[in-house]
């Protein structure tokens, strides 16, 4: 296939699709801490473009950031968080493209490990596996993944690497389209969590993921490159992973001690696990097999 034409090449549509779709299931509030803005990279080459809203009482935050110019390279960072009230799973879309490659992560994140917690597994994933298998093929499996990721992702998830082109770009717009509206009606039908435990239980699931994203994203390289080591972290930090210094207090090691080192910092590996998987490891069933080398 012939390699895609950025210049005609945006992920704005779906950005655009998302917030429409968005505002006819919930009333979105510009979230009061972050104002809409675009700005350049330090080369003056990159537009970044950030928007996010509240809409309670189910989401605590709807942001996407958004990256393009003339280097070649495209960027969507797009993510719905829940209220601790409630425990959804986070969608996530993570896309990166350049002309020829592309690599790509579209999931409904799950709050509590489903390769352990079948009963959150069967709540939210079971009658979206039929949605997920629609796509597996189209946009397979993207190689090797780490085990400290997996614990992050649902069996649907779509993690994929493919050579850019109009066919795969409308493919993957139509798995957002699809995997969006299919998380707008989970939200939907979420009720509302009475119990203080449970309440706090999930803050702290998403406090996890939260700090585990802002701690080892890779997209944090990107950013550094583009806007600088501080401005990196603190669209890490209050923008992207919004909630990491509020929904919680506990620290990165206190989550994942395993990458604490010696002198007390956090190692800077993906992985210390060592374990990856080179397929799918779950089941046309949902059922996690494991299929990984070592």
């Amino acid at each position: 296939m012939a390699s895609l034409d950025l210049s005609s090449f945006s992920y704005h549509k779906f950005v655009e699709f998302a917030f429409q779709e968005a505002k006819l299931r919930a009333d979105l509030i510009p979230f009061p801490s972050h104002l809409p803005y675009k700005f350049r990279s330090k080369d003056n080459n990159i537009m970044l473009h950030t928007l996010s809203f509240h809409a309670p009482p189910k989401i605590r935050l709807i942001r996407s950031l958004t990256v393009e110019g003339n280097s070649g390279m495209q960027v969507l960072d797009f993510a719905v968080f829940p209220e601790p009230e409630f425990d959804l799973p986070i969608f996530c879309a993570n896309f990166f493209a350049t002309a020829n490659l592309s690599i790509v992560v579209l999931d409904l994140n799950p709050l509590y490990d489903v390769t352990i917690d079948t009963a959150y597994k069967h709540k939210y994933y079971r009658e979206l596996l039929p949605l997920g298998q629609k796509y597996f093929e189209l946009l397979p499996w993207g190689g090797n993944i780490t085990s400290e990721s997996l614990r992050f992702f649902s069996p649907i998830v779509i993690w994929s690497r493919f050579s850019s082109s109009q066919f795969k770009y409308d493919v993957l717009y139509s798995a957002f389209m699809e995997y969006f509206k299919a998380w707008l009606v989970l939200m939907e039908q979420a009720v509302k969590e009475t119990s203080a435990f449970q309440i706090c239980r999930n803050c702290d699931a998403q406090h996890k993921y939260l700090t585990w994203r802002a701690e080892k994203d890779p997209g944090h390289p990107i950013l550094k490159k583009l806007v600088g080591e501080n401005l990196a972290k603190e669209l890490l930090r209050d923008f992207l992973f919004h909630g990491v210094g509020s929904l919680g207090t506990k620290t990165f090691l206190d989550y994942f001690p395993e990458y604490n080192c010696a002198d007390g910092t956090v190692n800077r590996k993906r992985s210390v696990m060592g374990k990856s998987y080179e397929t799918r490891p779950w089941d046309a069933n949902g059922e996690f097999i494991g299929n990984g080398p070592g």
